[in-house]
């Protein structure tokens, strides 16, 4: 039986660094001591004025791909999810595609907002699973929501970040490793809540657009507090039913990384220590579809997962989407 692997992980961050402080001058009020003390960030990272969504993805997966060793004619699918796209059309995809000269990659953008990497990690297994054609599926979440930000909105500014993460998937045979289950769900009332919405054809830029900075991010609406905890909590019961585990065989959990309490919370509900629950949220900030590849990248780097390793990835993300996978590593 064919499995997809997590053969390598790769990760970038812009060389540009946003110290809480920077906020403290910008909104002339102290921001710094309510981020650390309620989400642990103290630092993210943007990118410069020449930097965009391709810039980031690019980067993270020529690490991956050399961390694996691969050559990019090798990669048979490359998948980008993120929600700030290189354009509206073409795919970013199409654009990593070719400057990595992945000559023989089909290429496909996909966007389920911040739970779009968990989304693309599962339908990327599913293609090797599926198909002997997909051998390796190049996965990265990117994000660039720095240039969707209004510097004057506290309630978006000091949260959001830019990075990228990549995952490369390979096929084997006859193995205990790999992808083992997901689940995807989705609260769509929710839809208009959080978002960027204007730019699509619902409403094309205008100037009155523009005065409005309806084509920035926005928080529209608070969301229950409780959502995520719950739904993860809910997750999380759900794969270790179907793959026969409890939550406490699990070696570490990636989950989105906006709250530091919802976390917190969830590995509470399972009498679980933190140290479960990787983040790198405290010095790169909420990096969207990119922080949950991002930090299982550093979890890696810094020797916390070995061989055979039960992982659980969790992401959610404006619409409301949500994802949850599990691979044995």
């Amino acid at each position: 039986m064919r499995k997809a692997l997590i053969r390598s992980t790769g990760a970038y961050v812009p060389e540009w660094s946003v110290p809480n402080s920077y906020f403290n001058e910008l909104l002339n009020e102290d921001v710094d001591t309510w981020l650390q003390e309620n989400l642990s960030i103290k630092n993210r990272h943007w990118c410069n004025p020449a930097e965009s969504t391709a810039d980031l993805a690019e980067a993270a997966a020529w690490d991956a791909l050399r961390k694996a060793d691969l050559r990019p004619e090798k990669l048979d699918l490359i998948i980008i999810a993120t929600d700030t796209p290189e354009f509206i059309s073409p795919s970013t995809a199409s654009v990593i595609q070719d400057r990595l000269r992945a000559k023989n990659a089909g290429t496909f953008d996909l966007n389920t907002a911040c739970a779009g990497f968990v989304t693309a990690l599962d339908v990327a297994a599913k293609y090797i699973t599926a198909d002997d054609r997909y051998n390796n599926v190049l996965v990265v979440g990117a994000y660039a929501m720095s240039k969707h930000l209004n510097k004057q909105d506290k309630k978006t500014v000091t949260l959001f970040a830019d990075g990228a993460g990549a995952v490369l998937l390979s096929a084997e045979e006859n193995t205990n490793r790999g992808f083992l289950a997901s689940e995807l769900r989705t609260e769509g009332q929710y839809n208009s809540w959080m978002g960027v919405y204007a730019g699509g054809t619902n409403q094309p830029i205008t100037e009155q657009v523009i005065q409005a900075k309806d084509h920035q991010l926005k928080f529209v609406h608070r969301f229950p507090k409780e959502l995520n905890p719950e739904v993860w909590t809910d997750m999380i019961r759900s794969l270790c039913e179907r793959i026969d585990v409890s939550p406490a065989q699990v070696a570490q959990y990636f989950i989105t990384q906006l709250n530091i309490n919802s976390i917190q919370e969830t590995m509470e509900v399972f009498d679980l220590p933190m140290t479960k629950a990787h983040t790198i949220m405290q010095n790169n900030g909420y990096t969207g579809s990119a922080c949950i590849p991002m930090a299982l990248d550093d979890a890696i780097n810094k020797g916390k997962l070995k061989e055979g390793d039960l992982i659980f990835l969790i992401g959610s993300g404006g619409g409301l989407a949500f994802a949850a996978t599990a691979f044995r590593y």
